[in-house]
């Protein structure tokens, strides 16, 4: 009886172990379905029905290869991604990359903002959506620079657990699977300004350019706390943590499409304006509590990836003023870190009363980062080749390959989108 036991054992912390490793991978693919990234699928599924099933399928195997060649330029070099551009190219680069990222990230978490007060609004409409995003805006900024991140996360991803009830809408409504299965194997790609739009904003969404940066340091950061020496192990350990956690981004991704495909497109909701059309893809399962579900998301999501976006704004310009940076450090320790991120979100609020609806907002954050990542990609594949920085651990054929296609995709469908709105 001993034997069976032992098997029993062993299975049982191999599984333990793993669902360890996946550890921050599952927290920066939770934070990579942000509100911008509700928003964005919302809406691709409510404005083209299933046609963009297919990108949750492609982006996969791209998403990965882009995280982990950030994650091994961490490992080996020991430094952020802004650091290594700083030390091994002419600074004119990194400061265009800062300036792109900077623009970007801060409108993203404006969006976040503006989404959270939206749907604090929707559950409690007595009282203002601005007020809703003050609140939550200094309770962030409390949280960010008081609490350590791993409360916040340990708090927060809980209420991802929400976005899971995506996944079952389309078992309990009339969903067409075969046109379903059709539609993510065998794409059909409309020629039209709105298409493209669409593309390069659930690109924009999925390879986002603040998780390149927030991957490397955190991997450089997890190797000092740890002191651990990097090698085949450390390397497979890392590959196992960034492909469980972008899968399950993608498949929350692909559902969040086909739910609102299924509710909303064809309920003749063909564009979202505001955060109630959205929630209503969650009608079939909860009923009235739909709302409630829907925010609960957004909330959730919004709280665990607004400190991962002002986190890496925070380490960005850290490393290239060469200030001290650090989640695990106190505001006197690293003044200029929190500050940058207090900035972002300073600013972000601001975005709040221009009068855009957080539903653009989202969606606009999604396309500028589509248009930012090809830049980024270029300069990564660059960095993973260049045997001075990574030895013997630079990019395989196949990674070239993936990240090429990458590279080549995100340019197409910048440039595409760029063309189709000018002419």
């Amino acid at each position: 009886m001993q034997k069976p036991k032992i098997k029993s054992n062993s299975a049982k912390n191999k599984f333990t172990q793993f669902f360890k490793r996946l550890g921050p991978g599952l927290v920066t693919g939770a934070s990579d379905d942000d509100p911008s990234g509700i928003a964005t699928y919302s809406q691709a599924g409510a404005q083209f029905g299933g046609k963009l099933l297919w990108t949750a399928i492609v982006t996969y195997p791209l998403m990965v290869n882009v995280q982990e060649m950030c994650a091994r330029i961490g490992l080996v070099t020991d430094s952020g991604l802004a650091k290594v551009i700083k030390t091994w190219y002419p600074k004119s680069i990194l400061y265009f990359i800062v300036f792109l990222c900077f623009t970007s990230i801060t409108l993203n978490i404006g969006a976040d903002i503006a989404g959270m007060g939206a749907v604090g609004n929707l559950l409690y409409p007595k009282i203002p959506a601005f007020v809703y995003s003050v609140i939550f805006t200094v309770f962030l900024t409390y949280a960010i620079v008081f609490w350590k991140y791993n409360r916040i996360v340990s708090v927060l991803k809980w209420l991802c657990i929400s976005l899971f009830a995506y996944i079952v809408i389309p078992f309990i409504t009339k969903t067409n699977w075969s046109n379903a299965l059709v539609e993510t194997f065998l794409p059909k790609i409309e020629f039209s300004k709105d298409y493209f739009l669409m593309l390069v904003g659930i690109l924009g969404t999925t390879i986002s350019p603040y998780l390149f940066f927030w991957q490397a340091t955190m991997e450089a950061e997890e190797l000092d706390h740890k002191g651990i020496v990097v090698d085949k192990k450390v390397i497979s350990a890392m590959e196992t943590d960034v492909r469980g956690g972008m899968l399950l981004t993608n498949v929350v991704f692909y559902f969040i499409i086909l739910a609102t495909g299924t509710v909303l497109f064809q309920g003749g909701i063909h564009n979202i304006t505001s955060v109630e059309q959205a929630a209503m893809a969650l009608r079939p399962l909860a009923g009235e509590y739909s709302y409630i579900l829907f925010a609960v998301g957004v909330l959730g999501t919004g709280a665990l990836a607004i400190p991962v976006l002002a986190g890496s704004l925070g380490y960005m310009m850290s490393e290239t003023f060469g200030w001290k940076s650090g989640l695990d450090k106190t505001f006197t320790q690293a003044k200029g870190f929190y500050i940058t991120m207090i900035i972002s979100l300073a600013v972000g609020l601001v975005i709040h009363f221009t009068g855009i609806t957080p539903m653009k907002a989202l969606l606009w954050a999604a396309v500028m980062y589509g248009i930012v990542a090809p830049f980024l990609i270029a300069l990564i594949l660059h960095i993973c080749n260049r045997k001075a920085i990574m030895g013997k651990y630079a990019n395989s054929t196949g990674a070239n390959i993936v990240g090429f296609i990458t590279l080549l995709l995100m340019s197409t469908a910048a440039v595409a989108f760029i063309y189709l709105l000018l002419f």
